[in-house]
């Protein structure tokens, strides 16, 4: 027998849900393994759907429950939902304010208060890292140095109210398999179980909960929830509030990914002008070299200048001294012929030396 509910993943048949008292109490002692004998709701945060931020859906539950040992605990219970991977800081801001919250405190005998032992209750519409377990138990252990666990500190209202134990429920990995009671309570979150053209129902095999009064009533809650005119508003609202988030994350991956192609692009264009400036530098050094080289061939130049000049000094000291020599023996009567055998050289060159035509 096939039944048609309405999907408790949507904020608003969640709230719808869990208003019934005996339902709370029934998803409450599933995730608990315990006996929940009273539970009272508390205050409770909606996403306001036309405000364009993520929210999560909270409710605060006051339980009375049973014991192992038979004795009555009254603890705090904060259960959280959301649909989308959320930042950890969010959680962890609302068990803060819990903390501190006067209403969370138990008043003793001298007029102490301590803070009421909580349990935070997490239902996850995405999966937590690699762990592939459904539900996950985190609890609180107290051990001395040697790393033997102390006994009784877990009834002890001093650490009861400075740690909390936490149950994570990461829906995608609820895959219709039923092998104890919470399997049973949860796989009304099993969204494998979604209808093909409507997000909005599960469909169940009513065979499973025949004999569970409490699961039936449930259903029956979950059941009313489909002919109820404000819940679908509501859902078709969430799943518009949804949409454009997923609308604004693509666009935002989008733009992610175009940066990071312009990052690329102005990375090789910084290594394509590290290497032109690379290439730049090598020319200036050979170009220095080539100065160095030039700078030391004019030095050379110019010593071999000042050399030639004072070869060209010398020289015309010398022409000077042998003109005058051929002057003056010109003058004291020697014949040119004698004066040109002497210094051997032609006649017509020693008359222009004497300036004789």
């Amino acid at each position: 027998m096939k039944i048609t509910v309405a999907n408790p993943i949507y904020d608003s048949v969640f709230k719808f849900m869990m208003e019934d008292e005996r339902i709370a109490r029934t998803v409450l002692s599933a995730l608990l393994k315990k006996e929940v004998l009273t539970v009272e709701m508390r205050r409770h945060e909606h996403p306001n759907v036309t405000r364009d931020n993520l929210s999560m859906f909270r409710i605060d539950f006051a339980a009375k429950v049973r014991e192992s040992d038979g004795s009555e605990r009254l603890i705090l219970i904060e259960l959280q939902k959301t649909w989308l991977n959320t930042e950890t800081l969010r959680f962890r801001r609302y068990l803060a304010a819990q903390y501190n919250a006067e209403e969370n405190m138990l008043k003793e005998e001298e007029q102490r208060c301590y803070a009421m032992p909580m349990v935070a209750v997490y239902l996850l519409g995405h999966r937590v890292g690699d762990i592939e377990e459904p539900v996950v138990y985190v609890n609180h252990k107290a051990f001395d140095y040697d790393g033997r666990e102390v006994a009784n500190c877990d009834t002890d209202p001093f650490i009861n109210s400075l740690t909390h134990d936490s149950i994570i429920v990461q829906i995608p990995l609820l895959h219709g398999k039923i092998n104890n009671r919470l399997d049973k309570v949860l796989s009304v979150f099993d969204q494998t179980l979604v209808a093909d053209k409507n997000q909005h129902v599960i469909n169940l095999d009513g065979k499973l909960y025949e004999d569970d009064p409490d699961m039936m009533h449930l259903l029956h809650r979950l059941g009313l929830a489909t002919m109820n005119a404000d819940l679908r508003q509501e859902m078709n609202d969430e799943d518009e509030y949804f949409s454009a988030i997923e609308d604004r994350d693509t666009l935002l991956m989008e733009a992610k990914a175009k940066l990071s192609d312009l990052d690329a692009q102005l990375s090789d264009a910084n290594a394509q002008l590290s290497d032109v400036n690379s290439q730049l530098s090598d020319a200036n050094a050979q170009l220095s070299d080539a100065n160095a080289q030039l700078s030391d061939v004019n030095s050379q130049l110019s010593d071999a200048n000042a050399q030639l000049s004072d070869v060209n000094s010398q020289l015309s000291d010398a022409n000077a001294q042998i003109r005058s020599m051929a002057q003056a023996m010109y003058h004291n009567g020697v014949s040119l012929e004698v004066i040109a055998q002497s210094m051997n050289c032609r006649i017509d060159d020693l008359k222009a030396l004497l300036g004789l035509s």
